[in-house]
């Protein structure tokens, strides 16, 4: 692996360069040593090294794709890919002539091969396809795929109200908090090594499993790129590409009303790394300096729902026990995060 910082990352280019330059050197790693590691459970005996070297180059272009977002890019794509395509053909028909082949020498074997063709050889695959879909209970049903992804992008994607702060007249800093911006080698040590290895990976097929047995090569370059993040206050564009996917929800009678489908967003296993330092960080100020009440829940850790259902009978009783006759209590949920 060569990765090496000769030059301090001074502006978002040379940073969004970098990062870049780092998720390609990964990835070819990735396509040179996993992939061979171990044969895959559905490796057919057609397989050769020619299938192998289309089929990389064909997930290449895909990813550069993925990542660039272009016509170009995706022309080139789709060429090479209907080229992959033709090669395995082409394999699968010479493979298939050598068993004929060989079939052919044995008296025995060759029933066998004629039952197949009389019977199982004229039978046609079943493709997969995405079941019928509609909005709710009371809409018609859809069978066509372009009806079918409208409905999950009103689903999904629906457009938010803004909330509205005209009435709020003035806002004031009531606490200044100074800590120490820079990241340690540590602390990127110790997050790459606290998250699983086998978290889903985004559109770079980058998972912290690589990330953890490269970690010897990659720790300072990592170090130093967050930390000109920090300094010049700049997110990279590779960071924010997410790939989000639709999942079934489990255990439901059927899958034809929207609702029992969810979302899943893959994010980038680097920028995962730098937003749990800055989470981790952040946790700390606010434990050290008392900045949330005892009543604040979902940033704390291990406090569960029972705690908190004890806390507002404790409130309860506590307004019993008073002589004012009126009382306004207010209990805030995230019923959208608790039960999508």
């Amino acid at each position: 692996m060569h990765l090496s910082l000769k030059h301090s990352l001074d502006d978002k280019t040379m940073m969004n360069d970098k990062v870049c330059k780092i998720i390609r050197v990964l990835q070819k790693i990735i396509e040179k040593f996993i992939f061979l590691t171990k044969s895959s459970n559905w490796a057919k005996d057609f397989w050769n090294q020619s299938c192998f070297k289309v089929v990389m180059k064909s997930r290449w272009l895909q990813i550069i794709w993925k990542m660039q977002n272009t016509l170009k890019a995706w022309n080139e794509y789709l060429k090479h890919n209907n080229h992959k395509n033709k090669i395995i053909q082409q394999m699968k028909c010479a493979h298939f002539r050598s068993q004929m082949h060989e079939l052919s020498k044995a008296l025995k074997s060759i029933w066998c091969f004629a039952k197949w063709a009389r019977i199982e050889s004229q039978l046609s695959k079943k493709l997969s396809q995405f079941s019928s879909l509609k909005w709710s209970d009371i809409d018609h049903m859809t069978m066509m795929f372009k009806k079918k992804i409208e409905i999950l992008w009103e689903k999904f994607f629906f457009s938010s109200s803004q909330a509205n702060v005209n009435d709020i007249a003035e806002s004031f800093i009531c606490l200044t908090v100074s800590f120490n911006s820079c990241i340690t080698e540590d602390e990127v040590k110790q997050t790459i090594k606290w998250v699983k290895a086998d978290k889903a990976s985004d559109i770079s097929d980058i998972s912290n499993k690589v990330l953890q047995a490269s970690l010897a090569e990659l720790i300072s370059v990592l170090t130093s790129l967050f930390n000109a993040c920090i300094i010049h206050k700049y997110y990279s564009k590779q960071f924010k590409k997410t790939q989000t996917i639709v999942l079934y929800k489990s255990k439901k009678s059927d899958y034809i009303n929207s609702k029992m489908y969810q979302l899943i967003a893959l994010l980038n296993i680097i920028s995962k790394t730098l937003k749990l330092i800055i989470i981790k960080r952040l946790s700390d100020i606010i434990k050290t300096h008392c900045m949330l009440s005892n009543a604040q829940m979902k940033v704390k850790h291990k406090w569960f729902m029972i705690l908190m259902l004890n806390l507002l009978i404790d409130q309860v009783h506590t307004m019993w026990d008073c002589e004012i006759k009126y009382v306004i209590f207010m209990l805030s949920l995230n019923v959208v995060e608790a039960f999508n």
